[in-house]
């Protein structure tokens, strides 16, 4: 695993490891600087901790990591990693809780792809879909008032 970070992470990764819930998300990025600007400014997520490697992020009470794709360069699927044309392709990663109104509105503003307007939907969910800097889905949304 090559890491460019010169200093010390702000824990053990093992430490780190050993505290993940049961489920935990993963996304391997081209840019971590890059993919904590969009978190935050669109998603409204907070980075726990971030570097030039690896990022810990908050949404929502959700956490869940970033890392870049250089330190995968050890993993089997590495090579595919590099000339992959779209990553995520399949995977709706969803988020309940986050006004996705709010998300729409600073989508637009900071130029992020919007998959799908705000809309009703018939799962009781007011969502809206936007793609990160590497192209994965997010769906966050809110409960629908029930009439």
């Amino acid at each position: 695993m090559t890491k460019k970070r010169t200093n010390d992470p702000w824990m053990p990764a093992d430490e780190y490891g050993r505290r993940l819930p049961k489920f935990s998300v993963n996304l391997v990025v081209a840019d971590v600087a890059r993919a904590v600007v969009f978190y935050r400014d669109v998603l409204g997520a907070k980075a726990v901790y971030a570097d030039v490697d690896f990022a810990a992020m908050d949404i929502a009470g959700l956490e869940f990591m970033l890392h870049a794709d250089h330190t995968y360069d050890q993993h089997p699927w590495h090579a595919r990693l590099l000339t992959a044309r779209q990553r995520g392709l399949g995977a709706e990663l969803r988020v309940f809780g986050v006004n996705p109104d709010e998300v729409e509105a600073r989508a637009k503003q900071h130029g992020a792809r919007l998959l799908a307007p705000c809309t009703d939907k018939p799962h009781g969910w007011r969502e809206v879909i936007v793609e990160d800097p590497d192209g994965y889905a997010w769906a966050v949304g809110v409960p629908t008032k029930k009439e």
